[in-house]
């Protein structure tokens, strides 16, 4: 890669990597370990083809795509290597809302891969049905149903424990 594109892409990666980590912590589900994994992926991936994609449209939306791609790729790749265990490691960051967005965390942990992926594309990045529909290469209405589907689970998940955790 030549220097000026390098330096270009160097100035990339320090205006959207905070973004990114903040989406793939909620694709995650709070794993920062497999939240860091996600955003180093998505950049190298974004490094081996900058050329290209530094002549896209939208470099941001497509490091976006990138991300959530990388993820539902790894959880198909991921889903016999790795036991689970009871306890995590990390302790939560101290803040006003610790409980309710380890609660969120919690249930979105719950939820298939891919509801994740279109909850985090629809109501946590703000992305549009045809948008998030083009990044999970999906129908519009297959992202319609699986939204309204993926927050019915959680609604149920959640059930009143919700409100008590929501400060009034």
């Amino acid at each position: 890669m030549k220097s000026a594109q390098e330096d270009e892409y160097l100035e990339f990666v320090a205006a959207r990597a905070k973004a990114l980590y903040r989406s793939a912590y909620v694709l995650a589900a709070g794993d920062t370990h497999l939240a860091e994994d996600l955003v180093q992926e998505t950049l190298s991936r974004m490094y081996v083809h900058w050329n290209r994609v530094a002549g896209a449209d939208n470099p941001a939306a497509y490091a976006q795509t990138v991300l959530v791609r990388t993820f539902l790729s790894l959880r198909r790749r991921r889903s016999t290597g790795e036991r689970p265990v009871g306890t995590l490691p990390d302790g939560a960051a101290p803040g006003p809302d610790t409980a309710l967005r380890l609660t969120l965390l919690d249930a979105l942990g719950q939820l298939p891969p891919r509801d994740r992926a279109v909850l985090l594309l629809r109501y946590w990045e703000d992305r549009s049905i045809e948008e998030t529909a083009r990044m999970l290469r999906l129908s519009s209405s297959a992202v319609r149903s699986q939204g309204t589907r993926a927050l019915g689970r959680v609604r149920a998940l959640l059930g009143d424990s919700l409100s008590d955790l929501v400060p009034h």
